[in-house]
């Protein structure tokens, strides 16, 4: 069964964190079935004690042994009738507790939604031009390098042709930030794409995003296509007990993502910011709960990082309880600045999701005293690269049309330093 420890310890807190995330669960009843259950459970395992107890007494007895037989047939009819009352019960506890969201940190603000997140800090000045800027569709279209049209024609809205340099650019971005994290301790993996239903309910992902998922050959293959390598880097380690001396035990993933984007009907329409397909590294960590607030702010030192390699405008923000989403107990974005736009957008997040889906995925470590606990996970984006072509041509455009390449990513494209329309 689905385990509920942690709602059962202190249901007041479950309750109350469900609340500030504004998801609707019923707790209450989740307390009352498992109560249930145990009772149901203490009572058959005292019958089939009871069983054991008679089967031992009725070879020795001898006035007795017509009773104690009619006793072992009536134990025997009670735990037949018993047994099958106690999987419905299991399986409505489990249903219900799916979506319970995992409680928010002391330090995770109280808010409705988007509107009451919170900025944490600010890094570098707004770019300024001597000329109008242009939108990233627009310079993409003009240098040959992003092309919306024909991803349309291709495979419907939301889909592009990546092209040129730009396709230079996404591999120098992959190059800088895999020697990176591999240089601070991260494992490079290149992650199935596709998963098993399973692993989405392990992450947190099913059952309240499920709209968000493309599924493949439902009834058939039943796989889904993953909007994050967060998905298949939790199961690289599902079902398996850790050793506490080799923990954090840190990983970064390249996969291409897909995603719906079933509730963004109308928002961001044009470009490449919100698309359903796209190409990322994540981090990802298994780590000592008592590490894992200290991990977090690693990994999003690192996000601030190669933020400030590009050389961007950006700031972080400390994500309210309304706008967190159900794995995640704390979650910092890092917003960068899009010129077109006038405004920040998100470009990475990172979320300290403690034990919820290292439970709902069976990964723990062997403490000092040689007993089983719970890992925790977190994960941070390390460059989504849509969106962040989407920033570096904005941030590096030129008035002839041209793109600065940011030095740092030079040393992989030959040394070229323009992306310039051709003639």
């Amino acid at each position: 069964m689905f385990d509920v420890k942690f709602i059962i310890e202190d249901p007041k807190k479950v309750k109350k964190s469900a609340a500030n995330k504004n998801i609707k669960v019923d707790i209450d009843k989740i307390v009352e079935l498992y109560n249930l259950r145990k009772d149901k459970l203490v009572k058959l395992e005292t019958l089939r004690a009871r069983q054991n107890e008679v089967s031992k007494e009725i070879p020795n007895a001898k006035e007795n042994k017509e009773k104690l037989l009619e006793e072992m047939k009536n134990v025997k009819e009670e735990i037949k009738n018993l047994e099958p009352e106690i999987e419905p019960l299991e399986k409505e506890i489990e249903e219900l507790a799916l979506f319970v969201p995992n409680p928010i940190s002391d330090t995770t603000p109280i808010g409705k939604d988007e509107t009451e997140n919170v900025v944490v800090k600010t890094h570098g000045t707004k770019p300024t031009f001597d000329f109008e800027p242009k939108d990233h569709a627009t310079i993409g279209k003009a240098l040959d390098i992003i092309d919306i049209e024909r991803g349309t024609r291709a495979s419907g809205t939301r889909f592009y042709y990546l092209k040129n340099e730009a396709v230079l650019l996404e591999f120098a971005l992959v190059q800088h930030v895999i020697h990176k994290l591999v240089s601070k301790g991260f494992h490079p993996v290149v992650p199935p794409v596709l998963v098993k239903e399973e692993a989405m309910y392990a992450t947190g992902f099913f059952p309240a995003d499920k709209n968000e998922i493309y599924s493949v050959n439902p009834g058939e293959d039943n796989l889904y296509l993953v909007g994050t390598s967060e998905v298949p880097l939790t199961m690289l380690h599902a079902s398996e007990i850790l050793e506490d001396k080799n923990l954090p035990v840190r990983y970064c993933g390249f996969s291409t993502c897909f995603r719906r984007e079933a509730g963004s009907y109308g928002k961001d329409t044009a470009g490449i910011i919100r698309v359903h397909q796209f190409d990322k590294i994540e981090m990802y960590s298994f780590c000592h709960p008592e590490k894992s607030a200290e991990e977090h702010e690693m990994i999003r030192e690192i996000e601030e990082e190669i933020m400030q390699d590009l050389g961007f405008h950006y700031q972080v923000i400390n994500i309210c309880s309304g706008d967190l989403g159900a794995p995640a107990t704390k979650k910092y974005d890092v917003e960068v600045w899009i010129p077109s736009q006038n405004k920040f957008r998100e470009l990475t997040s990172c979320s300290n999701c403690t034990e919820f889906q290292a439970r709902r995925s069976k990964i723990r470590y062997k403490n000092e005293k040689g007993q089983n606990e719970y890992v925790h996970t977190l994960n941070g984006t390390a460059t989504a690269i849509g969106r962040t072509l989407v920033a570096i041509i904005e941030n590096y455009q030129n008035a002839d049309g041209s793109v600065t390449i940011p030095e740092v990513l030079r040393q992989y494209m030959g040394g070229k330093e323009l992306i310039s329309i051709k003639k």
